[in-house]
């Protein structure tokens, strides 16, 4: 099942548990299912409530057999943003500090659905923006931003911060985007998935498939960060990436959308003329592009490019990911959306669809960066600084591996001396051949992508150590 799939199951578990005040157990809601003619397994009807708790979209009450869920109370529009303060707290449900202005936007979006004015894309929103005249940030926030996210006072190439965190940003970014999206990949699932290859018992193919998306997309952008911005080339890439045996038309991964497409739980209705659709995508890449302040591009993508809905799925994951690029360009922390609350995240992007207003998105993204900064600094004051003489060399030691692995060498000594001629310093030849030897005996499925190699050039080279496959 797709990620549109488990999001439409998880709209109607909710819409099943709302109709009941007294609330329903899990056999009631498998019965009434089944009514629905959508039976599940017990297992599966499991996964999705808990996606729907943690969430905060529902509450359960009891325990064991007794236990039952029931509805979040929502409140109306004639509610003031004290009271929505108030219910968000005693129902318990998992949500982000928020703006006066923030929570006008969460009070208008959390009306019920036929009391919300349906409405279309606005494209005055976008060609008002001004790049560098207008912004979503403040300067204030901007300031807050950069002081949270600075790693060094060094000038360093584009993505070095991100390599060095690589390991745990591939497993946060992939695991807390996806859970964005309602998979049920726990953390630990995603370690053992992404850093040993094993599949989690009992989920969706689609979503194993929806992490391992992930992981290649954030391997794009951060060894191709001095490349990747944003372009046509990169936006369509990083979709075809992350889209990849996940789409129910294979054709429609890495283009723009030409059919029109409806988004459940809103009353927004995206775009629907192909031409008009292609125009937008321009512009919003054209301002995206012309903006200074990395953090304002970043906002922007995630403002802008879901709004636009330019491809006919994962329209969101492609604006988290894009919204890495210029942080991990210029060497700030990145963005992981580790434990950002879905129910926040979602009523953000909804206050865009329906209002225009970015006041609650905004919230949401300046308390994620600040987490994840939080998280990232802890782990690179844990891993000391970066290795001098492989960041010095490491364009060097990345080709020489590429050539010994597709040229089909052994890695001897002479070999390695022969290639790295013109590349490194004489008095350091011995140092790089000791570092390219150690890289090629470390070198396995799990981070051949570090070198810009094929995983089928890789199984066809020789010379690799015998449980490199395996491990």
């Amino acid at each position: 099942m797709n990620s549109s799939g488990i999001k439409q199951e998880l709209d109607l578990i909710e819409q099943l548990i709302a109709a009941s005040a007294a609330g329903r157990g899990v056999r009631a809601l498998a019965a009434a299912l089944a009514g629905r003619r959508h039976p599940m397994q017990r297992r599966t009807l499991q996964r999705r409530l808990d996606v729907l708790l943690e969430a905060g979209r529902i509450v359960s009450e009891g325990a064991g057999r007794a236990v039952s869920y029931k509805q979040v109370a929502v409140q109306g529009a004639a509610v003031s943003p004290t009271q929505v303060v108030a219910a968000a707290s005693t129902s318990g449900e998992a949500y982000v500090p928020v703006s006066s202005a923030g929570l006008e936007v969460r009070a208008e979006v959390n009306r019920p659905l036929h009391e919300r004015r349906p409405v279309g894309y606005n494209r005055a929103f976008l060609e008002r923006y001004r790049p560098n005249q207008d912004a979503y940030l403040s300067q204030a926030q901007r300031e807050r931003l950069h002081e949270w996210g600075r790693t060094s006072a060094d000038v360093r190439p584009a993505g070095t911060y991100a390599r060095d965190i690589m390991s745990r940003l591939l497993i946060d970014l992939s695991w807390a985007s996806s859970r964005l999206e309602g998979n049920t990949y726990t953390r630990l699932d995603t370690v053992r998935l992404i850093e040993q290859g094993h599949i989690a018992e009992g989920k969706d193919a689609q979503e194993t498939q929806m992490i391992l998306n992930h992981k290649a997309a954030i391997e794009m952008i951060v060894e191709s960060a001095d490349e990747v911005g944003f372009n046509r080339f990169t936006v369509l890439n990083l979709h075809a990436i992350l889209s990849d045996n996940l789409m129910s038309d294979p054709f429609a991964s890495g283009r723009l959308r030409a059919r029109e497409v409806e988004i459940s739980g809103t009353v927004f209705f995206p775009l629907a003329v192909p031409q008009q659709i292609a125009e937008c995508f321009e512009a919003v890449l054209n301002k995206a592009a012309q903006i200074d302040d990395p953090f304002e591009q970043a906002f922007f993508s995630m403002v802008h490019l879901p709004y636009l809905q330019p491809f006919e799925d994962v329209n969101k994951r492609v604006s988290r990911l894009t919204a890495n690029i210029p942080l991990i360009r210029q060497n700030l922390c990145p963005l992981s959306f580790i434990d950002v609350p879905e129910k926040a995240y979602v009523d953000g992007t909804l206050g865009v669809y329906e209002t225009n207003r970015v006041e609650l998105l905004r919230d949401v993204f300046i308390w994620a960066y600040e987490r994840s900064c939080q998280r990232y600094l802890a782990i690179r004051q844990s891993i000391g600084e970066p290795d001098a003489f492989r960041l010095k060399y490491r364009n060097a030691l990345i080709q020489v591996v590429q050539e010994v692995i597709r040229g089909g060498l052994a890695g001897t000594r002479g070999e390695i001396e022969t290639l790295a001629q013109n590349q490194v310093e004489a008095a350091e030849v011995s140092s790089f051949v000791d570092a390219i030897q150690s890289d090629l005996d470390q070198l396995y499925l799990g981070n051949v992508a570090r070198y810009r190699l094929r995983l089928s050039e890789f199984e066809h080279w020789p010379f690799k150590r015998a449980d490199a496959v395996s491990r």
